[in-house]
């Protein structure tokens, strides 16, 4: 256990899916990539049995007493999430400190998967468990905070982010491969409307997706022709996109790693595509966003990014190319700074 008086510094990265969305929940495959927008804890472990952090985000502080026994009387919303984690930890010893994050939040850059993440390890989540431990414990207390039964690709990004790569994420194995970004390739992000994950069909789509793995067993493996079997028309789109999205990005990856940009950026607007027909989660705002983009030239492919419902379109682009978004670039995962730095 850290001495009581060690000062705790936590950088957790937001992230952006370069292709791969509501595929996690499924077990299928993503590709996404740690980001330079960040959150950070900065704090000190206390012996009183308290949390108290304030947010830069939120004038409301996040302040309860441990041990969590229930997260019903905890407010604001993110301070529930943080409390969820400490509940997830058992942990009884207290922690003040602040919380300040560039990550936008409802854009679709996982800002509640920072948070999380740089909370379990600012509280000491990674004094002894592994990395996947960590994710799965902030997908756990993700779910028990908000109700929406997320996937794990949030938190397994910011953890394993690479600087220049993405990473390929198998989420049934829960492996993760370095994918090279081609040289020259640059990211852009352009947000278009806020969005809020818990109140939005999220949580329809994961059933559907459950249902129809009742009828022709686990998406990961299935095939088109598989699909084709299902006779629900809803079912059979939604389990359609996530069976194709899977084969895209594999060969996205591929694509990433032979420095085809071009093909990458192909496969990329047919994800949004597929989203927006089948999955049905893209907006009218949404898709004319990615018109643009991909009417821009110098743009190789572009499509929302995330849950979606609202929230950011990315772009894959040659440098310069896009006038209007914030360029991203692709960052180490999480990490953390302790030891007996003077306050």
């Amino acid at each position: 256990m850290r001495p009581a008086l060690d000062r705790i510094r936590v950088r957790a990265p937001g992230r952006v899916n370069l292709i791969g969305d509501h595929t996690d929940y499924t077990g299928g495959l993503a590709l996404p990539l740690a980001i330079d927008r960040e959150v950070v804890v900065d704090g000190i472990d206390q012996e009183r049995p308290e949390v108290t952090l304030t947010s830069d985000q939120d004038p409301e502080p996040a302040s309860f007493s441990l041990p969590v026994c229930s997260l019903d009387p905890i407010g604001p919303v993110w301070a529930r999430r943080v409390a969820a984690i400490a509940a997830e930890m058992g942990r009884v010893r207290g922690f003040s400190g602040s919380v300040t994050s560039t990550v936008p939040i409802g854009a679709g850059l996982s800002s509640s998967g920072a948070l999380g993440v740089g909370i379990a390890l600012a509280l000491g989540a990674g004094d002894s468990l592994t990395r996947l431990e960590i994710a799965l414990l902030c997908q756990r207390a993700q779910e028990a905070a908000t109700g929406v039964p997320a996937g794990v690709l949030d938190e397994m990004a910011s953890l394993h982010g690479l600087a220049g790569h993405a990473i390929l994420l198998d989420c049934h194995d829960m492996t993760t491969e370095a994918v090279p970004l081609p040289v020259g390739a640059q990211i852009v992000v352009r947000y278009v409307s806020h969005r809020t994950v818990a109140s939005s069909p999220y949580s329809e789509r994961v059933a559907a997706c459950h249902e129809a793995e009742t009828r022709i067993g686990p998406l990961r493996s299935a095939s088109v022709e598989d699909v084709a079997t299902i006779d629900d028309p809803i079912l059979r789109k939604r389990a359609r996109h996530v069976v194709s999205e899977n084969q895209r990005v594999r060969d996205c990856a591929i694509a990433l790693r032979a420095g085809d940009m071009e093909e990458a950026g192909t496969l990329m607007t047919a994800s949004h595509i597929s989203l927006r027909d089948d999955y049905e989660v893209s907006t009218p705002e949404l898709d004319v966003a990615v018109e643009s983009l991909n009417d821009t030239p110098g743009v190789h492919g572009a499509r929302l990014t995330g849950a979606g419902f609202g929230g950011c379109v990315i772009a894959l682009a040659e440098p310069g190319a896009v006038g209007e978004g914030w360029v991203v670039e692709a960052v180490d995962g999480a990490e953390m700074a302790g030891g007996a730095i003077e306050l």
